[in-house]
């Protein structure tokens, strides 16, 4: 008898403990919303992601886009050739580091300080401390995070007084940043486990691994493992592709040695074609369409030996690449000429059909290439018109490797995974997409109707932009602009007056955008 107490008792403390193992287990999963997803099991064959972002690439540099393009692009064509092309694609704003933020994010960079312009490269860390990144939700799920190139999204710089970012108000901080010190808030905090790069696309680079400076200015850098020394001593600015090109497959070939074999994403984010239009030896007129083209041509070489490297190391199968641009073209066609336009000089039309460039509210600004190849998932050689933005990477790779977004992070990403599939969707992914200008300009877009609140481009095409005085009727009775962009795609006529139903239905929907602190529905 007595053994039978002891026996029912043994069973009552095992279900206590395995009840209190399971609660404890539940805490520890859902205690940080930074880390709330949902783990993959390791033993699937979960793809790698590769994302390579481009600087400055206009949607008519590419030839896929616009077979008059007088730069070649083969290898950009070759993956369209065996992936898919989007045609409607859009940069978030229409300038480099808001871009990058909703990258990395999921969330449109002017709900945060940044209203207008760029960081400069000395600025604090855009992305706030506690907001759940691309880099943290794929490690959560269980992959080996790197990002290379250009960063342009602020860290936090050491001076030898010990004055922050933030109490410094003078001209002379550059000068006082003490760069033997680590550098806090960069990449590796985060989401990524490796960085490798530089703060910006600056004259005098300061080369960064992970969050210390392993070269300043321009002298002679010490060893970097996988990079020719031929590159470093003495330090050229134009070196840069080719230098970035050498650390990304030397990383490749680590991974591709890695015993664990855990999937990876790498981030890499070009310095080209964006100025100083600096093309290496091996391609300065080689187009014989000036050094833009020459540049652009270069970029594509970039990107193909990052798939040939893929290739060689027997992950291109398993391997989502993606190839897009921060913004659209400025149009230049030589090393810092902004007069001298890359049309007007060669016939090359960087902004394909589309009006503007880089800078705009107007599509040349934001409308931007988008190829991806997924084998065995994505039909070779296809076109989509599904309108998506650069904003929705997050959602989409969250759905592909299924992680469980919290309310609060990726407030403006929509999942556009359907769009990968062999049919179209059979209505809109996106409800509206929101630009956003060089000086903080806005427009929305809806199916072929697009609102900008302003007149003038908003970036770089003049007029820049026209103040309207209250209770002035703006130009030509126009207080705004709105385009059908199925009927006009060149946006040239202003039918603003004409449909002021539309115009104020997109005004409230941006309004609601502006205010509610997301443009998606909220998560069951």
């Amino acid at each position: 008898m007595r053994i039978i107490h002891i026996m029912r008792a043994y069973k009552h403390m095992e279900r206590f403990i395995r009840f209190h193992i399971l609660i404890m287990a539940g805490l520890i999963l859902f205690s940080n919303n930074k880390t709330n997803a949902n783990p993959a099991d390791p033993s699937d064959n979960r793809p790698n992601i590769v994302l390579l972002l481009t600087d400055d690439l206009g949607y008519g540099d590419v030839g896929c886009y616009n077979p008059q393009s007088k730069a070649p692009t083969p290898y950009m064509d070759k993956l369209a050739r065996e992936g898919r092309r989007f045609t409607d694609a859009h940069s978030p704003t229409s300038v480099c580091s808001p871009t990058r933020y909703a990258i990395l994010t999921g969330r449109y960079a002017w709900r945060t300080r940044l209203k207008l312009g760029v960081l400069n490269p000395w600025d604090k860390a855009l992305i706030e401390p506690d907001r759940l990144t691309l880099g943290d939700m794929l490690k959560n799920q269980g992959y080996t995070t790197a990002a290379f190139g250009k960063w342009h999204l602020g860290w936090s710089w050491a001076t030898p007084n010990g004055i922050s970012q933030e109490q410094e108000k003078n001209e002379d901080f550059v000068k006082r940043i003490d760069l033997t010190r680590p550098i806090k808030d960069g990449p590796t905090t985060r989401g990524f486990d490796y960085f490798f790069g530089m703060v910006g696309m600056t004259p005098d680079p300061c080369l960064i691994e992970n969050d210390k400076p392993i070269m300043i200015g321009s002298g002679k850098a010490p060893t970097i493992p996988g990079v020719s020394s031929d590159l470093l001593a003495p330090w050229k600015i134009e070196n840069t592709p080719s230098m970035l090109n050498e650390k990304v497959k030397w990383y490749l070939d680590q991974r591709a040695a890695d015993p664990s074999k855990k999937p990876f994403f790498l981030y890499y984010a070009l310095t080209t074609p964006h100025q100083p239009i600096m093309p290496s030896a091996q391609f300065r007129g080689k187009t014989g369409f000036g050094e833009a083209c020459d540049f652009v041509h270069q970029t594509d070489d970039s990107i193909g030996q990052v798939l040939n490297s893929l290739e060689k190391n027997g992950m291109l199968k398993n391997t989502i690449v993606i190839v897009t641009s921060d913004n659209g073209s400025p149009g230049y066609a030589e090393a810092n000429s902004p007069t001298a336009s890359v049309m007007d000089r060669y016939d090359h039309l960087s902004s394909g059909p589309w009006r503007g460039m880089k800078g705009d509210t107007f599509e040349g600004g934001h409308r931007v290439p988008f190829i991806i190849r997924w084998p065995g998932r994505i039909t070779p050689n296809t076109v989509s018109k599904e309108n998506i933005c650069l904003v929705d990477l997050m959602a989409t790779f969250a759905a592909i490797t299924g992680a469980k977004l919290p309310n609060e992070a990726a407030e403006d990403s929509y999942d556009i995974s359907a769009a990968f599939q062999p049919q179209p969707p059979s209505k809109p992914i996106r409800e509206a997409t929101v630009h956003h200008a060089l000086i903080g300009m806005f427009a929305i877009r809806q199916g072929p109707w697009k609102l900008i609140q302003g007149i003038g481009s908003g970036g770089f095409t003049m007029p820049q932009f026209i103040a309207i005085a209250p209770g002035d009727v703006g130009r030509n009775g126009n207080r705004g602009q709105f385009y059908n962009l199925e009927n006009d795609p060149a946006e040239s006529h202003n039918l603003y007056q004409s449909n002021p139903q539309m115009v104020e239905k997109l005004s409230q929907l941006l309004d609601q955008y502006q205010k509610s602190g997301r443009s998606t529905p909220l998560r069951p």
